[in-house]
């Protein structure tokens, strides 16, 4: 199948040389269709003490269709959703900006991007878009106090419970 042909290639091209500040691995080394990404805080952001897990899931009709992104580790980002689930915004993965040619290198690197560079008006968190560009101190030390928090160590992949009750979206206390 082309597909399983083309994601066993990305995926050598992704663990052989990675990109910057990533490790690339199999979620299970019988499934090709999820990866699990460590993405260490970019240098000079105020992620950089952080070490992030990354889920990368491929659809079967990949690369037809996009694959899905997620924070595995909690973060505090305009970008990506304040709970467990860690679903993130990033044009290039919606299905209708997404195109067969991207490869999964370029959807990382990305990824990676928005730490250096948060994009808040395309939020999914409103109040921390606002927060970041109206009281970035404050933002800084929320970034900082997550990182404490969730990212600390080795990156954790630990499956997301189905509700996130005590973690609600918006819950600063996080």
């Amino acid at each position: 199948m082309a597909s399983q042909k083309r994601i066993a290639k990305e995926l050598n091209e992704c663990m052989s040389s990675p990109p910057e500040g990533m490790t690339v691995e199999l979620a299970d080394d019988e499934d090709v269709h999820k990866w699990h990404v460590t993405l260490a805080g970019p240098p000079g952001s105020v992620y950089s003490e952080g070490k992030f897990g990354v889920v990368v899931s491929l659809p079967s009709e990949y690369p037809f269709k996009p694959p899905t992104v997620t924070f595995a580790t909690r973060i505090y980002h305009p970008n990506v959703t304040n709970d467990t689930l860690g679903n993130i915004c990033l044009a290039a993965l919606k299905p209708e900006a997404w195109k067969p040619a991207t490869k999964l290198r370029a959807v990382l690197e990305a990824v990676r991007s928005l730490l250096v560079e948060p994009q808040p008006d395309d939020p999914l968190e409103g109040r921390i878009a606002d927060e970041y560009r109206n009281d970035r101190g404050e933002f800084e030390k929320n970034v900082r106090a997550y990182i404490q928090r969730y990212a600390k160590g080795a990156a954790k992949f630990d499956a997301a419970p189905p509700t996130a009750a005590a973690g609600a979206p918006g819950n600063s206390n996080e």
